[in-house]
């Protein structure tokens, strides 16, 4: 199945082609309701084909639908960057303008292609009755991010003024990861929730005999600090650390589309709470919700900073915003490790998820909550 929809999506090419070659079908309202039509038309496909078995999953329609999207994302980032043409100029004048900004073509290539692979790998194991949870949260996590950014971007940015019919088909691309994440938080997790002897013995454990822990947490209290640095400097704070950050760092920050500045109020806002819940979930024994949250904060993040970074060198960026030469790696290694600390952070926990477990109880022990009464038969052997 994974082979037929990432085939069907090329589908798209010759839509896009026709639309281009196409007069009538270049204005602002007639792309609008071509897009929604054509969004019907996949679905209806997908959901005929698959009349005779139907899948396990209703997610499946999602990714099937959104890996033909990624086609046309991957396509317009090729165009803007001049590697193909004769597909996306009609959409560049009377669709979305803004999707030739520096942070939109590095957000169309990681659609393109990351967000392609994940569907693909996430259809194949629906198809074949395996589980998917924790790709899939890792997916809701980066398009959340994704189309979070990219929205509120768009209206508080220098292309408010320029918003076309073809921006509210964005807000399907929003709602659908979000009702994803919902689904995906709410089904059973692939591993065990309660331990028994090995989960008590890690837990007994202080942090200064856990090294990885430790560098983990430093470099977590590390990241939080570059986020309120970062979201300070965003929000003109007069402090000297945050202008000089601006001049002489990362001046990309005061970028006047917008979209670094909504990255930054977004990581401060919402990511900042969520690298000091990690810290504790580090220090606090059986925080079993840091497998789930670590994972999906991992997706956001990396999404992020390969925009955020690609968007900074990108030929798109006007000189005095991009990175400047005497700071070029000292802002790149930076971005870089906050980016793999979260990745980090997700991979300790799937590792070895002891220490993040309940602990199981023993033979004559009472007292315990009814959830972990009830999840007993979790016992690690």
């Amino acid at each position: 199945m994974e082979t037929l929809v990432f085939l069907f999506s090329f589908s798209a090419l010759g839509i896009l082609y026709a639309m281009n070659t196409i007069p009538e079908l270049q204005e602002p309202y007639v792309i609008l309701a071509t897009g929604v039509a054509v969004l019907v038309v996949v679905f209806l496909f997908y959901f005929l084909i698959t009349r005779g078995n139907p899948p396990k999953d209703v997610l499946f329609f999602v990714f099937a639908e959104f890996s033909f999207t990624c086609i046309i994302d991957l396509t317009s980032a090729l165009e803007y960057d001049g590697i193909i043409s004769g597909f996306m100029e009609f959409y560049r004048r009377t669709g979305e303008p803004y999707l030739g900004t520096a942070y939109a073509i590095m957000m169309c290539y990681w659609d393109g292609i990351a967000h392609l692979i994940m569907y693909l790998v996430m259809i194949s194991r629906i198809t074949d009755g395996k589980a998917y949870r924790t790709l899939g949260l890792f997916w809701a996590g980066s398009l959340c991010a994704n189309m979070s950014v990219f929205i509120a971007g768009i209206v508080a940015g220098k292309y408010g003024s320029e918003i076309r019919p073809a921006f509210w088909l964005n807000f399907l691309f929003l709602l659908m990861p979000v009702w994803g994440a919902v689904t995906l938080f709410s089904k059973p997790k692939d591993r065990p929730l309660i331990g028994g002897y090995n989960a008590q013995h890690a837990q007994s454990m202080k942090l200064i005999w856990r090294p990885l822990d430790l560098i983990l947490v430093l470099l977590l209290l590390a990241s939080m600090a570059f986020t309120v640095l970062r979201g300070l400097a965003a929000m003109d704070s007069p402090l000297e650390a945050c202008s000089t950050y601006l001049q002489h760092y990362e001046p990309y920050l005061k970028d006047p589309v917008g979209f670094p500045r909504v990255m930054m109020l977004h990581l401060f806002f919402y990511g900042l709470p969520l690298l000091g819940a990690f810290v504790y979930g580090l220090l606090k024994p059986g925080c079993n919700w840091m497998s789930d949250l670590t994972v999906f904060f991992a997706g956001a993040v990396i999404q992020c900073q390969w925009v955020h970074i690609g968007g900074s060198l990108h030929s798109r960026t006007t000189a005095p915003f991009r990175i400047p030469n005497d700071a070029f790696w000292t802002v790149v290694a930076a971005n870089l490790l906050y980016a793999v600390t979260p990745v980090l952070v997700a991979l300790r926990v799937y590792s070895n998820p002891y220490f993040f477990l309940k602990i199981a109880p023993f033979p004559g022990q009472t007292g315990l909550p009814n959830s972990v009464e009830k999840d007993t038969k979790y016992k690690d052997k």
